[in-house]
This record gives structure tokens, sequence and C-alpha cells, in this order.
């Protein structure tokens, strides 16, 4: 459904693979029928281990083909990009302006919430 089940917004400072970490701790502990995460060819062999060691579920690195050259479409990667395309229709995360990750954090649940309300009302 594309619907956001954890959020984190890090710093610059913070590589993205330790914020999937981060994210992936937070699923571990919260969702529990969870089996298969899909992730972007640029967590390969970053994560996969964190990912065995620590979490019950596994992870799939959805990768272009080989030689593959300029645009492909990738399986499953739709979901994440309508998922960013409904987010940025909302004004507050437009732009990126705010100064702490905390208030981007709030601005994401508000605008996800609004969406699953909007479902159940329609």
């Amino acid at each position: 459904m594309g619907l956001v089940w954890g959020v984190f917004v890090g710093s610059g400072r913070c590589s993205e693979a330790e914020g999937a970490k981060r994210l992936l701790g937070q699923a571990r502990d919260q969702l529990h029928r969870l089996a298969l995460v899909w992730m972007d060819g640029g967590y390969e062999n970053r994560i996969e281990d964190w990912v065995a060691k620590h979490c019950p579920f596994r992870v799939e690195i959805v990768k272009r083909s080989q030689g593959a050259i300029g645009w492909e479409l990738l399986p499953k990667r739709w979901v994440i990009e309508r998922t960013y395309g409904w987010l940025n229709r909302w004004r507050g995360l437009a732009r990126e302006y705010d100064y702490l990750p905390e208030t981007t954090h709030a601005k994401i649940l508000l605008a996800m919430s609004r969406l699953m309300l909007r479902r159940l009302t329609a």
C-alpha cells in the first residue's frame, strides 16, 4: 500500500546505512509479522550482514539489470516513489527548511496520518 511504517530523519553526518539500521531496529521491535524488506541497490554489502545478525526478517536488494544504460523501472521501486510523491504534495514537506530533524519527522507522520484518515472516510 505504500504507507509509512517507520520514519528516521537523520542529520547529514549520519550515513544512509546507519539510518537504515536504526529504522530496521524499530521495525524488528514493532512489526512482528514482517518477513521481507526490499532495499535499494545502494545498500548492497552495507546492511545484509547486520540484518541477518539482528533481525528476524530478511533483506532483498533490488538491483538494476546487468548492462542497463540510463533509466530502468525496478520492481517494487514504484511503491517508494509513489509514497515520496504523496509526501511532496504536502506543503510542509515540499521544501526542506527545517532546522531540527524532529520537525521533519513530525511533518512526515502528520502527512501520512492525513492520508490514512482520508482513505478511512472515503
